[in-house]
């Protein structure tokens, strides 16, 4: 055992310590960078041994209104105090009430509330499958998704089974079939790809993972057209690019576009608890009846609480507003780092991809080089470094934040 977890370290546990705890007892399923986080206040962390740290990466999105925003913490300490699980065996005060804003909010008629992310995916696939079977005609057991590939929609053994990354992929088959992977961006691999038994198409309208790639201008509205044209579901996947983070409620809004089911995870919990849902019209997830599908967790009090206090965040447009604001500012002081040590920046609102020039550090270099300057991010794949800090980041902490980026990405710097 290490000394920490038996308590006879002598002084105050440093951030080795906990670093050498997690090591020992946690699986090897992330590969963090080695700070400690004890702390967090608006676009701010703390470390245990008390260096602050500025955070560019948000939680993937999560925290989009920073680390313990007042009136969120304020909604879950209420509900604390009053109750926080029931099981869906019964109403609670906050369910209805959430499910009704949310709706309101995004546009749509009806919410299915979940907990995860990947568990709002899986629960739109489940709900394209039978919308196809029982809505289009579709026969039984054959219906047909169309993804894109270089997707992230999760790390399920369904959800996996359509990645084209080998390391999401590698010894976890067999995979679960009725998936056609087509290019991200292109829409006439998508219309090729369309048959009678296409129930759905599921896609990112910004992809994360894949390093902040925007899709070519009408591509978005393409698939619409296409859906419309052929009686198939258009299915987005708003889990990270959704709630502000694009500059609009949805990264879809930029092309006038709207889904048939949008899937919402992340920042609808406010990065206090795992919040997740899918919204959409009553004419698909209506299909769903008693006993099809469920989680005892999903819409919670607690959840619903929280979830509420992030829709009255959003309905003021604030956000959204300051993600705009911020984020062409950000773009503007990132772009002037191209040829200067960066290739490319891509991205909308508060969120960029970075790609680093050959010959630059990697990108985990780069991650580890920026915490040891006080800036939190974090690589994808091997160049490029994934920017998304909170919503409520100043100019002058975005100054900051750039500045450690152009101290990094020089050639020989690392």
């Amino acid at each position: 055992m290490t000394a920490i977890a038996t308590h006879h370290t002598a002084g105050t546990p440093t951030g080795a310590d906990y670093v050498a705890l997690d090591e020992e007892w946690s699986t090897h399923n992330y590969h963090p960078l080695p700070v400690v986080i004890s702390h967090g206040e608006g676009a701010w962390v703390t470390d245990v041994e008390g260096r602050r740290y500025l955070d560019f990466l948000s939680g993937y999105s999560s925290l989009n209104f920073g680390h313990r925003h007042p009136a969120l913490v304020a909604a879950a300490v209420e509900q604390l105090g009053r109750v926080t699980l029931t099981s869906r065996a019964f109403h609670h005060d906050q369910f209805g009430l959430f499910c009704r804003e949310l709706a309101q909010l995004t546009g749509t008629e009806m919410v299915l509330a979940m907990n995860s992310g990947a568990e709002a995916v899986e629960s739109a696939i489940k709900v394209a499958r039978k919308w196809a079977y029982q809505v289009k005609g579709v026969p039984e057991g054959t219906a047909e998704i169309i993804v894109a590939g270089s997707n992230f929609h999760g790390r399920t053994t369904t959800i996996v089974s359509f990645s084209t990354d080998e390391t999401a992929r590698n010894d976890f088959g067999p995979f679960t079939p009725g998936f056609t992977v087509v290019k991200y961006g292109a829409l006439d691999e998508v219309e090729s790809a369309i048959t009678p038994r296409t129930a759905a198409v599921l896609i990112e309208p910004i992809q994360g993972e894949a390093g902040v790639v925007v899709p070519p201008a009408g591509y978005l509205a393409g698939i619409r057209r296409l859906c419309d044209e052929n009686n198939v579901l258009m299915i987005a996947d708003e889990i990270q690019s959704g709630l502000g983070r694009t500059g609009e409620l949805f990264a879809l809004d930029h092309e006038g576009v709207r889904a048939d089911l949008y899937t919402l995870g992340k920042a609808l919990g406010g990065g206090i608890l795992p919040v997740s849902a899918v919204v959409g019209s009553r004419a698909v997830l209506g299909v769903l009846k008693p006993g099809e599908h469920g989680s005892t967790f999903g819409g919670n009090p607690l959840a619903c609480a929280v979830g509420r206090a992030v829709v009255r965040l959003l309905e003021t447009g604030e956000f959204q507003e300051r993600s705009r604001e911020m984020g062409t500012y950000l773009h503007a002081e990132l772009t002037k780092l191209v040829g200067q040590g960066i290739a490319e920046v891509r991205g909308r609102g508060l969120w960029a991809g970075v790609e680093i020039a050959p010959g630059g550090p990697v990108g985990r270099a780069a991650s580890e080089a920026l915490a040891a300057r006080g800036v939190l991010c974090k690589e994808t794949h091997a160049s490029t470094l994934r920017v998304a800090p909170p919503l409520v980041i100043t100019r002058d902490e975005i100054d900051l934040g750039v500045r450690a980026i152009a101290e990094v990405v020089r050639p020989g710097s690392v």
